[in-house]
């Protein structure tokens, strides 16, 4: 594997902060979902599983890991899996993502309230699952504190805009983006059938 600082396109002496921002925007650009039904969708997972790669040896090298170790233990799950040594549910963040993606909400809210450190990361998941349970006043209240918390994280303040936006075309904690108004029927129904309308 090269350099993971290089594949994250940050400096080996930057923040903590500054390689999980890097981390995010490359795990968004090349998400699966983006590149569904595109002959660029290989390419795009084999450049997903090496930002992943990347960004596991880094946390391993500063949370005091062998610093030529560049194996990664995991691999992407969910197409945003989201570790950091600064915080200590870093690796409990990407099994409540997983968790909320499988439909799994009792678990991914059993994984969150293991974490002591309540920062803006745990209240956008706890928003995410309530919203997936129509709790939509809760899921409004955890996103805006996780914004405000970390104004500066896109994915909370577009989490929260969404709902202040009625919430029909949210997909919380990591769901494909994109969408224009032709297709504003199809995904709201599709939403409803992800939050559990269809009565399966």
């Amino acid at each position: 594997m090269n350099d993971p600082y290089s594949v994250l396109g940050v400096s080996s002496n930057a923040s903590d902060e500054e390689i999980k921002r890097a981390y995010r925007e490359l795990a968004r650009k090349y998400h699966p979902d983006n590149y569904q039904n595109n002959p660029l969708a290989d390419l795009a997972e084999e450049k997903m599983k090496e930002i992943n790669e990347a960004y596991d040896a880094i946390t391993k090298m500063r949370s005091g890991g062998a610093a030529g170790a560049y194996q990664t233990q995991g691999s992407y799950q969910g197409g945003y899996q989201q570790q950091s040594a600064s915080y200590s549910g870093g690796s409990v963040y990407a099994r409540v993502r997983q968790a909320i993606n499988l439909g799994n909400l009792g678990q991914a809210e059993q994984l969150l309230n293991t974490v002591t450190r309540q920062d803006g990361e745990w209240h956008f998941l706890m928003g995410s699952i309530a919203y997936r349970k129509g709790w939509l006043d809760e899921a409004m209240q955890q996103f805006q504190i996780a914004c405000n918390m970390e104004p500066g994280n896109p994915e909370y303040r577009q989490a929260y805009n969404m709902m202040q936006q009625g919430g029909q075309a949210y997909r919380p904690a990591g769901y494909g983006m994109g969408m224009d108004s032709c297709d504003c029927c199809t995904t709201m129904l599709c939403m409803n059938c992800l939050c559990g309308g269809c009565g399966h």
